[in-house]
């Protein structure tokens, strides 16, 4: 940002510190580079606490829309400004959020430590109406009337059966207080593992989630696949039509793509535009599967904006590898990705 400034206020951008020429399209570039970053930045807040909302990305991203070659020193400024706002922003809320979240653990872990003290204390109140009971029936062993020891029995009987009773009755009022408190919190746990395995914009799963299923298929011996989907001409679509747009798209290639994957097919966001797809099975009956994908997730999209329907003609490139024995993960995604960039180059021919 300094750097930025700096070349605005150089006299009509001719020279940097060293005296070296600078053009206006090498500005340009470096604009263009922050404002990637901008957007990167606002990407991987949701992938850093899940728990939050899009705010700081769409925020990061209307920034970035500002950043043009005509803009003002002053201007560039107050955008780094608001940037740094934003982050600090965001960063108070991310505390607070996980701040609540360990204060659910340490609930969860008084509640296991009173339920533990409440059973020794109930332990002990129930020993020591035992001790009593047995005292007295050592008692009757001295007695010599028949009548009077068949009293003390009963009354002794009375009691013990008294006190196991309400040792029953407590000890079922604590576990149940305890099995609805873990409930509680199973379901919160749940909630958060769910939050944290999908993309917070698409909802298809996230890149740490499809990355975990990938290691345990690479650890098993079971065959399968990884494809690398990633749509053609994206950043024309944020560029003319803004980033909200181009997130409703998202939004309805990834819901697009669910329908037409099978339901044992893992579906996740990779970033940005590109999203990637786990087949179990060989390559043949993946070949189909993607060809399937280009069929129904490929074509007319009607998305609505501030000047009503826009209708968006969408094409993906596909990149599809098949796992091989002894291949680590990286290697893998790396053959899919370059299979990948192989079909848009490809693509790119034909449409010249």
């Amino acid at each position: 940002m300094i750097s930025l400034k700096r070349y605005l206020d150089s006299s009509s951008l001719e020279s940097d510190h060293a005296g070296k020429a600078v053009s206006a399209d090498s500005f340009a570039v470096a604009l263009e580079v922050y404002g990637s970053a901008l957007l990167e930045m606002g990407n991987c807040s949701l992938d850093a606490c899940p728990g939050t909302d899009a705010g700081l990305k769409q925020a990061l991203a209307q920034l970035q829309t500002e950043l043009t070659p005509a803009i003002s020193s002053e201007k560039l400024a107050a955008n780094g400004e608001l940037m740094r706002e934003q982050l600090r922003s965001w960063s108070g809320g991310m505390a607070h959020h996980y701040q609540a979240k360990a204060g659910e653990v340490r609930d969860m872990l008084l509640t296991v430590a009173r339920t533990a003290e409440s059973v020794g204390a109930r332990d002990q109140r129930c020993a020591g109406r035992m001790n009593a009971v047995t005292e007295r029936l050592k008692a009757i062993a001295s007695l010599e009337d028949l009548t009077e020891i068949r009293a003390s029995i009963d009354k002794s009987s009375t009691e013990l059966k008294a006190s196991i009773d309400r040792m029953t009755e407590e000890g079922k009022a604590v576990l149940d207080h305890l099995r609805t408190r873990v409930e509680e919190y199973q379901a919160k746990l749940d909630e958060a593992e769910k939050t944290a395995s999908r993309d917070a914009l698409t909802g298809a799963s996230s890149r740490v989630y499809v990355e975990c299923q990938i290691e345990k298929h690479v650890e098993s011996s079971a065959p399968f696949c990884v494809a690398v989907v990633d749509l053609d001409g994206f950043k024309k679509v944020n560029d003319e039509h803004g980033h909200l747009i181009g997130d409703e798209l998202l939004k309805q290639f990834a819901g697009e793509l669910r329908s037409a994957c099978r339901s044992t097919d893992v579906i996740g966001r990779w970033g940005g535009d590109e999203f990637i797809l786990l087949f179990n099975g060989g390559l043949e009956e993946a070949e189909a599967q993607t060809e399937r994908v280009r069929k129904w997730v490929c074509g007319n999209y009607s998305v609505t904006g501030k000047q009503g329907a826009l209708k968006l003609r969408v094409n993906a490139s596909i990149g599809l590898a098949a796992h091989v024995a002894g291949e680590t993960m990286k290697d893998l995604l790396a053959r899919a990705d370059a299979a990948m960039y192989e079909q848009k180059a490809t693509t790119r021919i034909k449409a010249a």
